[in-house]
């Protein structure tokens, strides 16, 4: 039997277990298309089905289309059923869920609601298109076990996920996503997905919820001492629009001008390979209404608003922060602000984000901690006040959404903004004093994609087999191999890299994309001249980027030091 036969029988049989009639017809389409000799479309087919889509503490997130490696109704109803099954090794409970506008999410929450509810769990589903923030608020608000967010967030239109928080309103990590993939294992040795029981006998929420978590953010501010503040605003084709607009009406904040062409849900996100903030010319639309309006400053959420993106004018025109700007820039609000709740005090950050916060924080007098890179990590974080990730995520409320929150920090940067602009300064003001007071702390990022996993995996064996001695002309003073750490920190695939003069690189495989990532970080005192300093950075930033792309590029010249 040739390979190509193997693969189109194995095809077969998948299709005799899929209940939804467009993925069998889909199927239909590119068997016809591999027997007739189409090399893509044999390709495709092998990819969809080698191996199967990995649940991890990510959940599960893929692109939509039939088979085991993909995200399909099959692949939700077997992640829903393990869920089922470990949540009554636990105890049992209630589960809510939410879904965005993606393609394939109101399919993959309702298959998921009718297994969790014939599985005898007590089912809540909130209303469509809801943001993740709000059904992470709403896990702990309704006493909830789990909550299930059907959202691939800021990924590319073709792909679609499915993230598990447990009962504490946090998403899972180990054990927890262990279990939960061997109970998903165990559901489809037992056979076919239709002889899983369902029912209908779940109930859809009103928009109570909603506005429980509308007015708690809302309360967050205090913006009666606060100028008046000019919003752009974009949702970047996803769902948080009406929720923000709402959060600010409560806050007594003038309603934002959005980018129209942006604000209604549309899968397909007009047009837009990645609808991610960080991606070139993606906010390129909302920071031109925020200089044609003349705004004081332009927000974007991503798809699914756990993300924030801000843009401010500057001497040069409209320029959007940088994810780890925003994060000092929260950071330093919330510890001088009095803005912490409950005792709570601490700031924290995962370790690829700019390490300023760490000066902010003892600034303050204030406690500080580091975690491994995700949200399921810096929320676990005793007494937390505020919590960052470099990229675009944040945690300005741990009291109410025990993750990155795109709406609420949204929400107090604009309370921060006016505020600034009644002592007759800005952000920019802000940056500027704690670059003088702490050092310029330039930041970056290089990520290579590499199809094969088997390439991410030998580049990261040579780095630690043979370690550069030198990046960008700056000498390796440590290496600490993240699987072995030494500070505390859960084992993880990457490497932290400590460099003459403070600065710092870390590589790691990307948890959610075929690459492997560096985050780097260049610091430079500031001397007298801040223009300088930042000149400076820069410039060693851009050959340690140059030294590093090297090195995730080519494995087998790992061993050098550029």
């Amino acid at each position: 039997m040739s390979d190509t036969t193997s693969l189109v029988e194995q095809a077969r049989a998948w299709q005799r277990d899929d209940c939804d009639a467009a993925m069998r017809a889909a199927l239909d389409v590119v068997i016809d298309r591999v027997e007739a000799g189409d090399a893509a479309a044999t390709e495709d087919l092998r990819d969809a089905f080698a191996g199967t889509l990995q649940f991890g503490t990510a959940g599960l997130r893929g692109a939509v289309g039939p088979g085991p490696n993909r995200m399909n109704e099959v692949v939700v109803v077997r992640a829903a059923a393990g869920l089922a099954d470990f949540l009554a090794q636990s105890g049992g409970g209630s589960v809510v869920i939410g879904h965005d506008a993606r393609h394939g999410s109101e399919q993959f929450a309702r298959a998921s609601a009718e297994i969790l509810s014939g599985a005898g769990l007590t089912v809540l589903m909130l209303p469509p298109l809801a943001p993740t923030p709000v059904l992470a608020y709403a896990i702990r608000e309704l006493g909830c076990a789990a909550g299930v967010m059907v959202t691939a967030s800021h990924n590319p239109q073709r792909d679609n996920g499915y993230k598990v928080y447990l009962g504490d309103g946090m998403q899972i990590v180990s054990p927890a996503d262990a279990r939960i993939s061997e109970a998903i294992a165990r559901v489809t040795e037992r056979g076919p997905v239709a002889t899983l029981p369902r029912s209908d006998a779940w109930t859809r929420l009103g928009d109570e919820t909603l506005q429980s978590y509308v007015r708690k953010t809302a309360a967050l501010v205090d913006v009666s001492e606060s100028g008046p503040v000019r919003v752009a605003y974009t949702p970047l084709h996803g769902v948080g629009g009406p929720t923000f607009l709402q959060v600010l009406a409560n806050a007594g904040i003038s309603a934002p001008t959005v980018v129209r062409s942006q604000f209604d849900p549309d899968p397909n996100f007009g047009g837009m390979p990645f609808p991610n903030p960080e991606e070139p010319g993606v906010m390129d639309a909302v920071l031109a209404l925020a200089e044609q309006e003349g705004c004081d400053v332009a927000i974007a959420n991503d798809p699914d608003a756990d993300r924030c993106a801000i843009g401010v004018p500057s001497p040069d025109g409209w320029r959007m922060l940088t994810g780890d700007e925003v994060g000092w820039l929260l950071g330093w609000w919330i510890a001088s602000g009095n803005r912490r709740q409950g005792g709570r005090n601490v700031l924290a950050q995962s370790i690829v984000s700019g390490s300023m916060l760490e000066a902010i924080a003892a600034d303050a007098g204030l406690p500080y901690s580091q975690t491994l890179t995700g949200f399921k990590w810096i929320a676990r974080v005793p007494d937390l006040a505020f919590g960052y990730e470099e990229a675009l995520g944040y945690c300005v409320d741990p009291a109410a959404v025990r993750d990155k929150d795109g709406i609420s920090a949204g929400l107090m940067f604009i309370e921060m903004v006016g505020s600034l602009a009644l002592r007759g300064a800005t952000v920019l003001d802000v940056l500027d004093d704690l670059a003088v007071r702490h050092g310029v702390y330039a930041t970056g990022q290089v990520a290579v994609r590499h199809a094969d996993p088997a390439v991410i995996r030998d580049i990261m064996s040579a780095l630690r087999s043979s370690p550069p001695s030198s990046l960008g002309g700056l000498e390796v003073t440590a290496i600490d191999d993240l699987e072995r750490p030494e500070d505390g920190l859960p084992p993880t695939d990457g490497l932290r890299i400590a460099l003459r003069g403070g600065n710092r690189v870390i590589i790691r495989p990307s948890g959610t994309e075929a690459k492997v990532k560096a985050y780097l970080q260049s610091r430079v005192e500031v001397k007298g001249d801040l223009d300088a300093a930042r000149s400076q950075a820069e410039m060693q930033l851009s050959t340690m980027r140059e030294s590093v792309a090297r090195l995730l590029t080519a494995p087998e010249k790992s061993t050098e030091s550029p």
